[in-house]
């Protein structure tokens, strides 16, 4: 039997496009979302209307974990019998344990495979599995995809409006006082994946008006003056307010390419609902 080239695994915080959906050398792994004692597996057996139903109405506080090394290993030893080579590509490791779980998972069935730590989530790593599929077709060999996409993680930019301050006061990244504070002046939280994968701060803003605008303004600086062309805007279930923040972009920047698309339910658990993000690489 001969083997095929490179198997590309992720997990499934990313955003499963239809260039990754279609593609029939990329694998996705699961994260776990509980709520108490019950658990569901990402994007198979919870779907987005009921992690959002439970969200808005549920008493307990929903929570996230990565896939179990066992879990990996299983995947890997599978995939090592069909494939030449083995690349994965995770969430930040800043924000999930899933990439020290993947390397275990390896270890232990004694699989060799190319690690790359995204320093991102969401469609930050669809545009690196999107870019090594394209490197790949050209010939490379998956050590030097695996390297260029690891100095692509520096390219990557990001800007994400909260919709929801509940979720991030339910996992406890908010304290009782801002969640009050930011709910009665109606704060809207600007955050960004800094360049260490790490989640932070950037900017508060007054009003929901006012932070799109701030999202407009981000994406038409970076394409008048970084050449900026492709950006994705990942959405909580809110898809007319991404359609809509599209349409306002392109009346400055008409000739930007967009990705829409919806975050998982693993990132909604903490994002929450009407949550806005852009993100794209220069």
């Amino acid at each position: 039997m001969t083997l095929k080239k490179i198997a590309w695994l992720v997990d499934s915080s990313a955003y499963i496009s239809n260039t990754l959906k279609d593609h029939p050398d990329v694998y996705v792994i699961p994260l776990n979302i509980h709520f108490g004692l019950e658990q569901f597996v990402d994007g198979v057996d919870l779907t987005p209307d009921q992690l959002y139903d439970r969200l808005r109405n549920g008493t307990e506080a929903a929570k996230t974990s990565q896939p179990s090394a066992g879990e990996f290993a299983m995947l890997y030893e599978k995939l090592s019998k069909e494939y030449d080579s083995i690349i994965a590509i995770h969430v930040s490791k800043s924000l999930s344990g899933t990439l020290s779980s993947s390397i275990s998972g390896a270890e232990i069935a004694q699989i060799q495979v190319e690690f790359i730590d995204s320093f991102s989530l969401s469609a930050g790593i669809t545009g690196l599995v999107e870019k090594g599929l394209q490197l790949q077709e050209a010939g490379q060999s998956y050590q030097d995809i695996a390297t260029e996409l690891r100095d692509m993680t520096s390219k990557f930019r990001n800007y994400i409006l909260i919709g929801n301050l509940t979720q991030l006061y339910k996992g406890g990244r908010l304290s009782s006082a801002q969640f009050y504070l930011g709910s009665l002046l109606k704060i809207k939280p600007i955050i960004q994946i800094n360049t260490e994968g790490e989640l932070k701060e950037l900017d508060k803003v007054r009003s929901h008006k006012k932070a799109i605008q701030y999202l407009i303004n981000k994406a038409v600086e970076a394409a008048e003056k970084d050449g900026l062309k492709h950006v994705y805007i990942m959405h909580a279930n809110a898809e007319q307010q991404a359609t809509d923040l599209k349409l306002a972009i392109l009346q400055q920047a008409p000739n930007l390419q967009f990705t829409i698309g919806e975050i998982s339910t693993s990132l909604a658990v903490h994002a929450g609902e009407d949550t806005i993000a852009l993100l794209w690489y220069l």
